[in-house]
C-alpha cells in the first residue's frame, strides 16, 4: 500500500529514535492491517516513525504487542543494535537495527528499491512525506513464518537510512 500524506516531514535524525515495547498506541498518519494465519498485524506510520501492533487471541490477558520506534518527548534517543527477549509474553522477540549514512544518489537508489519492494506488496506500507521525495517511512510484513517485519526510516537532510528487522516466534 502506497500513501502520500499531507503532514510535513519533521527534520530529525536517527539518533533521536527510541525503541520501546511499552509505549501506548498513538494516532497514526497511515495504517495497514494485515490479516494472516495467526495474529492480526497493524502496520502504523507516525510521522517519521512507526508502530507495529500484533494482536493475538491468546486468552491469557497479555494484550497486544506494540513495537514503537519513534522520537518520544522526554526520552533520550538511541536504538539498540540488537534486543533479544526470549519467552517474552508473546513468544521469543528479536529486534535489530542499523543506521547507514548515504550520499544523496545512493539514498535515492535505496528509496527506489524500497518502493519497488514494499509499495505494492500485500504486507507493505510505504509512506512519502511532502517536501522531499526521499522522506519515506516504509514497513513490510514478510509472508512466511515466523512472524517477521522490516522497517525503514529515511532522513534525507542527514542522508541517514534506519533499517530494523523484528522476528516474533511462538
Amino acid at each position: 500500500m502506497r500513501a502520500s500524506i499531507s503532514t510535513p516531514f519533521v527534520d530529525t535524525r536517527a539518533d533521536d529514535l527510541v525503541w520501546t515495547l511499552s509505549h501506548p498506541v498513538v494516532e497514526a498518519l497511515a495504517v495497514r492491517t494485515v490479516e494472516r494465519p495467526g495474529p492480526r498485524v497493524r502496520l502504523r506510520v507516525l510521522g517519521a516513525s512507526h508502530q507495529v501492533v500484533v494482536e493475538r487471541d491468546s486468552g491469557d490477558g497479555t494484550g497486544p504487542l506494540v513495537e514503537t520506534v519513534a522520537c518520544l518527548p522526554d526520552v533520550t534517543g538511541g536504538l539498540p543494535g540488537i534486543a533479544d527477549l526470549p519467552s517474552w509474553g508473546h513468544g521469543d522477540y528479536r529486534f535489530t537495527s542499523t543506521v547507514e549514512t548515504l550520499d544523496p544518489g545512493d539514498l535515492a537508489r535505496r528509496i527506489d528499491l524500497l518502493r519497488d519492494e514494499v509499495a505494492d506488496s500485500p504486507g507493505g506500507l510505504y509512506v512519502t512525506f511532502p517536501g522531499d521525495p526521499l522522506a519515506v517511512t516504509a514497513l513490510h510484513l514478510t509472508p512466511e513464518a515466523p512472524l517477521s517485519w522490516r522497517t525503514w526510516h529515511a532522513y534525507p537532510q542527514s542522508g541517514e537510512l534506519v533499517s530494523t528487522t523484528t522476528t516474533l516466534t511462538p
